[in-house]
């Protein structure tokens, strides 16, 4: 625990601006689409591995830059991606004679916008394992980002998507469950996932469709034992997760969850940490 705390005071001073983000031209995609990205590096020559973070729907590669600044202080070569099809314009695009509800949940469940993201990721991973070449892979995804994870995993989908399970370790902020609309996965559609996941909510991240944030839940209950965390953070909302909302409470806990869970998976023991004031941990 000492550890962990001496690491949570380097990540916590990170965020207050001593490391910068690098914007690179962006990286073309197997179809020629230019996918916008920004780099996030560890300082010095070592690194642990590579992160991919996949933000939610109207977001870009110019958002959650807590979680880029806190994964590069942990060594890790971050990317976050800038998704063309599900960004600001596809929302507004979606908006128009749908209102900003109806328009978000035609976007989270178009098959075509997640085959793009399948794109963008897989460009900016083989971009970033030229600068880190080895150790762990990571695809974090917050909201739309948190299914684009999650099917990339292995969860089943009303899409009719697939995809490689190609990364060692899953980071997912605002999991989507099964029964709230807009529907993307079907009653038990995460059993097949297999890799070291991590669930993070709050309890104010509610659902598009109206559902309370105990529907985030049932991913974690739905997946098999084996290094699976599941983690509430006191009053956290949908926002706050996102590095929105002014809570750099909400966004401690969120890094210092994110700590602990990849120290676990490193030391292949996955045991939660004791627990601590603000947040309610689950572990199977």
């Amino acid at each position: 625990m000492i550890r962990i705390h001496i690491l949570l005071g380097i990540v916590l001073a990170l965020l207050a601006g001593s490391l910068a983000a690098q914007q690179p031209d962006g990286v073309t995609r197997q179809d020629g689409k230019v996918v916008p990205l920004r780099l996030y590096e560890p300082a010095g020559d070592t690194c642990l591995g590579i992160a991919i973070i996949s933000p939610g729907a109207g977001g870009s590669e110019t958002g959650y830059a807590y979680l880029g600044q806190a994964l590069a202080s942990m060594r890790y070569v971050t990317v976050i991606v800038g998704h063309p099809e599900s960004g600001l314009q596809a929302v507004w695009k979606q908006m128009q004679g749908h209102g900003l509800r109806e328009g978000l949940a035609r976007l989270i469940t178009d098959a075509q916008a997640y085959e793009g993201r399948f794109m963008d990721i897989a460009a900016a991973r083989h971009w970033a394992a030229q600068r880190c070449n080895r150790g762990q892979s990571i695809l974090l995804g917050h909201s739309m980002g948190a299914a684009t994870a999650m099917i990339e995993a292995g969860a089943k989908n009303k899409l009719g998507l697939r995809a490689a399970d190609g990364f060692d370790v899953y980071i997912v902020l605002s999991p989507q469950g099964s029964g709230s609309p807009p529907a993307i996965f079907p009653a038990g559609a995460w059993q097949g996932i297999s890799k070291p996941l991590l669930s993070i909510t709050g309890s104010k991240d509610d659902e598009l469709g109206g559902g309370s944030w105990e529907t985030r839940r049932e991913p974690f209950e739905n997946m098999a034992p084996g290094c699976k965390w599941f983690a509430v953070i006191d009053d956290a909302t949908h926002m706050n997760l996102a590095g929105h909302g002014l809570s750099r409470r909400s966004q401690a806990l969120t890094i210092q969850t994110i700590q602990q869970f990849l120290l676990a998976v490193h030391q292949g023991e996955c045991k939660l940490p004791p627990p601590q004031p603000g947040i309610t941990m689950l572990a199977k």
